[in-house]
């Protein structure tokens, strides 16, 4: 039993609303990076039948090319496909308290509203326009060191395979 190995997988999809506009910043060394929060709501039966909603708040961090797109894309209520991997932050705050956070640092994110020809967002699209855009880079470390040479953030689209998902 000791020589038994867990496989190191560590994946998140979620589908969910935006909670507020996403927060866009550049780290000290220019490096792009959006952080906002998803409500994703589930629907299910309690043991007396009666139908329940259960919602979960999620953070995401994106980077790059991605946290750009998401600034300039998103906003309060925008519904979005996120697949990531959870991460684990600790720091101290301004009065010394320490904070823990864990969050979904996505790799990919799906736009799921609708795109009316005017530029705005529609709500409640009955097909899906989407767009999604693929990091495959990693962020810099927690001392913001530059990125890598030869990583330099673009973005690829990419179809997750949600065309009919109705929200």
């Amino acid at each position: 039993m000791a020589d038994l190995k867990m496989p190191d997988v560590n994946s998140v999809m979620i589908v969910g609303n935006l909670t507020t506009a996403p927060s866009f910043r550049k780290t000290t060394n220019g490096t792009p990076v959006a952080n906002f929060y998803i409500a994703s709501n589930r629907r299910f039966k309690d043991n007396i039948g009666q139908w329940r909603e259960n919602v979960c708040y999620v953070g995401v961090v994106a980077w790059y090319r991605l946290a750009e797109s998401c600034a300039e894309n998103l906003q309060k209520g925008s519904a979005v496909l996120v697949d990531g991997e959870l991460q684990s932050r600790i720091w101290k705050n301004e009065d010394g308290t320490t904070k823990n956070v864990v969050e979904i640092k996505a790799r990919r994110i799906q736009f799921l509203n609708k795109r009316h020809p005017s530029g705005e967002l529609m709500a409640d699209a009955d097909e899906f326009d989407g767009m999604a855009l693929d990091e495959h880079h990693e962020p810099p470390a927690l001392d913001e060191a530059a990125p890598e040479a030869g990583k330099s953030g673009t973005a690829n689209e990419f179809n997750f395979g949600y065309e009919n998902l109705k929200l």
